[in-house]
């Protein structure tokens, strides 16, 4: 769907609720993905990555996570990264938890800031996200096949090596 300014709001609500219960541990919580880019077509799915220091860290997370009804997933086949299933009483949301030094954060942050800085991409991006979602209304798999290398383009001129971005297109994959 076409961008919705409400995505902030959803963040912003989402990320009041959780950081007071992280903040001691965590870095931050950063709103990525495409509902974090103004004017981007996206699904109406908010993603959060809370930074932490360590996945030495990620044990005290998952535990002050629990309480409010998230569940500790695992890293769903994306090294670095660990996912959560939220609770259905919120809005729609991914919440991850990432270490700060992780290519899965850098891939988020970067693609997020790259599309923030370049308008006629988040245009070109939008409109192959819209074709692709249109050819494939309920598989999710080519969806993610389809954006995959527009987002491996944005990331290589970001300064990703061929290893790294060899990674993000594997977990792209594994994500699906």
């Amino acid at each position: 769907m076409d961008y919705q300014p409400a995505w902030q709001e959803n963040f912003r609500r989402l990320r009041d609720r959780i950081w007071p219960s992280v903040n001691d541990l965590a870095i931050s919580i950063e709103h990525v993905g495409s509902t974090s880019v103004p004017g981007l077509a996206a699904k109406p799915v908010i993603d959060l990555d809370i930074v932490i220091p360590s996945l030495a860290d990620l044990p005290a997370i998952v535990a002050r996570l629990a309480p409010f009804g998230y569940e500790h997933q695992g890293n769903l086949g994306i090294e670095d990264r660990a996912a959560f299933r939220s609770p259905p009483d919120l809005p729609d949301h991914h919440l991850y938890a990432c270490p700060r030094d992780s290519i899965a954060l850098r891939n988020h942050i970067a693609l997020r800031n790259h599309l923030c800085a370049h308008p006629s991409d988040v245009a070109l991006y939008s409109e192959l996200k819209k074709q692709i979602a249109e050819k494939f209304p309920r598989d999710i798999d080519r969806y993610v096949d389809g954006k995959t290398a527009f987002i491996v383009s944005i990331l290589a001129r970001c300064g990703f090596s061929t290893g790294q971005l060899d990674r993000i297109q594997r977990a792209n994959a594994a994500d699906s």
